[in-house]
């Protein structure tokens, strides 16, 4: 079994209430409040520049230019065509200043500082733990949706579409097949504080949508 796979298994109830959650099923049919959806763009938002260093610091991490590629290619979605998809929603959502730039919550402030941990470890698997968390996570959840109705407004849809797909599949695949490499080199402390930041980051998710569920606005 891959080392992946094994590491979603031992934190399988988190991972599931993170991508079966009521936020992303009403993103999906169209139901869910704009005020939820306005603080969990704002909130998202604040963590592109927290990702795109991470992503960065794994990319210069990476053992030969055929593995940092893929990650490159990646890095240019997320400063262009996400980047945008927010300002566009932003836009689209007549948000103010304010609704734009709320104090990052507490749960938002987690995961920046679970990331900034990462990057800063000086460990490529500590990197890809949290990086393939991230995605995969999205990708579980967004796939279950991608049939989407076309009526369905493009501040929803377009945030499914930019998480499913062959091309997102692909991104999932490529970090998930980085870790599964890197894993076999590990001794057991480093596999041990890889998984622990797997686990991490996967409880970050689950607050992260638990918060901006219950969010007001």
């Amino acid at each position: 079994m891959r080392a992946t796979e094994q590491l979603r298994l031992k934190f399988q109830s988190q991972w599931d209430i993170a991508t079966d959650h009521a936020f992303c099923k009403e993103l999906a049919d169209g139901t869910l409040p704009i005020e939820k959806m306005k603080w969990y763009l704002a909130q998202d938002y604040q963590f592109i520049d927290r990702f795109v260093r991470l992503l960065a610091t794994a990319i210069a991490h990476a053992p030969s230019l055929a593995d940092s590629v893929p990650a490159a290619q990646f890095l240019a979605v997320i400063t262009g065509p996400e980047n945008t998809y927010f300002l566009r929603s932003f836009d689209a959502l007549e948000m103010s200043d304010d609704e734009r730039n709320l104090a990052a919550a507490s749960e938002t402030t987690a995961f920046q500082n679970l990331m900034y941990e990462a990057q800063t470890s000086g460990r490529y698997e500590q990197m890809l733990a949290v990086l393939v968390v991230a995605e995969w996570t999205y990708l579980s959840w967004a796939e279950r949706y991608e049939n989407y109705d076309e009526s369905l407004p493009f501040w929803f849809s377009e945030w499914i579409d930019l998480h499913c797909g062959e091309g997102f599949e692909g991104v999932v695949n490529y970090l998930r097949d980085q870790l599964d490499k890197a894993w076999v080199d590990l001794d057991d402390a480093q596999r041990e504080k890889a998984e622990e930041m797997f686990g991490k980051a996967v409880d970050c998710e689950v607050d992260f949508f638990n918060a901006s569920y219950q969010s007001r606005s």
